[in-house]
């Protein structure tokens, strides 16, 4: 019984792709990859849901009433299970700094404001950034306005703050 000969290759196909060589001694090189990435909000799903939705969430302690701007599954002093909560759209600037570097997405707007935000009667402070006025012009205790992108990416970044 014989097969059917099949030819197979005897050298690799080379692709004119390549990568930029930084230092040989240890070698560091840089070279373009991409994945694509599979991600669960799981039981933070609800404030990226609310942020699609023009809705700031934070939660609430079920035991001992703490409040969390930035959203846990358990109270930090307790421990208890905590619910979600809504919170409002204006607060204030509680501290800020000036940042001149960012990451790649943040790279078009250096520098930037990052802001954290207070709320009466929340006990917990919110990151954010702040638009629309000059580093020097932001002062603690201004008052601001949550706004939201149009086109939810659900991302943290969907929510940015700016003068009320």
């Amino acid at each position: 019984m014989s097969e059917k000969s099949v030819s197979m290759p005897v050298k690799m196909d080379e692709v004119e792709q390549g990568c930029i060589l930084y230092n040989i001694d240890p070698i560091v090189m840089k070279y373009h990859y991409e994945v694509d990435y599979i991600h669960s909000y799981a039981q933070d799903s609800p404030f990226f849901e609310g942020l699609a939705k023009g809705e700031l969430k934070g939660s609430k302690c079920t035991k001992c009433g703490g409040t969390f701007a930035t959203p846990r599954s358990h109270c930090m002093t307790c421990g208890a299970e905590t619910e979600w909560m809504q919170l409002p759209l204006t607060g204030k600037v509680h501290t800020y700094t000036t940042c001149y570097f960012g990451g790649q997405e943040f790279l078009a707007e250096t520098p930037f404001t990052l802001i954290m935000v207070e709320w009466p009667g929340v006990d917990t402070l919110f990151l954010s950034r702040l638009i629309g006025v000059a580093p020097a012009d932001v002062k603690i205790g201004m008052n601001i306005q949550a706004k939201f992108k149009r086109l939810s990416q659900f991302k943290p970044t969907d929510v940015y703050f700016v003068p009320a």
